[in-house]
């Protein structure tokens, strides 16, 4: 069943690449344009059938069409989703897969006093260490969440017909879809993404710091536990630091508490307090495990 007749993706690199392509797969979009900044990401994206036009021309990219994606970094997606929402009818469906969501409810409340009835605000939670249209992959969004945005200020009226076309679009790949409000999403988002990725980046940081300081290279020691732990160190340096500043009250917010948790920790070793330590760690991984198994358990 076809969703959309022509969709523009804004942005084919993994996120963006990866839909076009598990939709085309999945028959539910005859047409895909693809918009980029980079020429030859959008020559690649034509090159392996990810997209059927290529448009480096962004007004010409959201012309004829009857949805618009937008997958870009965060502050990139808050500035062309007002862009697009402006020069297009109601008519035509506009999302996003930005991680961040407050920044865009915002900007939107503050431009048109409310969330247009065409735009549904859209986050699925999957991804990889690798970015750009080479690490597309059509799998991606399979048995992953999708988290759709409740807007407050629509509980009220019906469902709009933009909402269960984007609905319908992520079923059709395999999603999971979840509906959350937007002070949820960011929320809980700081903890479960943010905060991870900026511990790996602070550790690698840490470890590059060390390394120029010793004679000997501190990375031949490092074992399987250290790659795993640092491996999403290596996502989009670009993308990420637009996350930081895009939901930076939430961020800074984990930043603080986890800081706590260090401090702790710190005080238990300097007191040698071998008991709660032994507690401290024990806690943690009951908790590890239980979501381990919850994990498991929904797929």
């Amino acid at each position: 069943m076809v969703i959309f007749e022509k969709i523009a993706i804004l942005g084919v690199g993994l996120m963006g690449g990866s839909l076009a392509l598990a939709a085309k797969n999945a028959g539910v979009v005859k047409k895909i344009v693809g918009w980029s900044r980079t020429k030859e990401t959008l020559e690649k994206a034509l090159a392996n059938s990810i997209i059927d036009i290529v448009e480096p021309d962004f007004e010409k990219a959201i012309t004829d069409v009857d949805c618009v994606v937008i997958a870009t970094p965060a502050i990139l997606t808050e500035s062309l989703l007002l862009e697009v929402v402006s020069k297009l009818p109601s008519s035509v469906t506009i999302t996003d897969v930005s991680s961040v969501k407050g920044n865009l409810f915002s900007s939107l409340i503050r431009k048109f006093g409310e969330i247009p009835s065409n735009v549904v605000l859209a986050h699925p939670i999957a991804g990889s260490e690798h970015s750009g249209i080479d690490a597309v992959n059509k799998s991606l969004y399979e048995n992953h969440k999708v988290i759709l945005i409740e807007d407050e200020f629509k509980k009220s009226h019906p469902i709009s017909e933009s909402f269960n076309k984007i609905k319908s679009l992520w079923d059709s790949v395999g999603a999971e879809v979840l509906t959350m409000s937007v002070e949820d999403h960011d929320d809980v988002l700081s903890l479960t993404s943010h905060l991870p990725h900026l511990l790996a980046y602070s550790l690698v940081k840490e470890l590059s710091l060390k390394d120029s300081s010793k004679s000997i290279n501190i990375c031949d020691f490092a074992a399987g536990g250290l790659r795993d732990f640092t491996r999403i160190a290596s996502s989009n340096p670009v993308m990420w630091s637009e996350i930081c500043l895009a939901n930076k009250e939430n961020i800074l917010c984990s930043l603080s508490s986890f800081q706590d948790r260090l401090i702790n920790l710190m005080e238990l070793i300097n007191k040698e307090d071998s008991e709660s330590i032994e507690n401290f760690f024990d806690e943690a991984k009951k908790f590890r495990n239980e979501f381990i198994n919850q994990i498991n358990k929904n797929n």
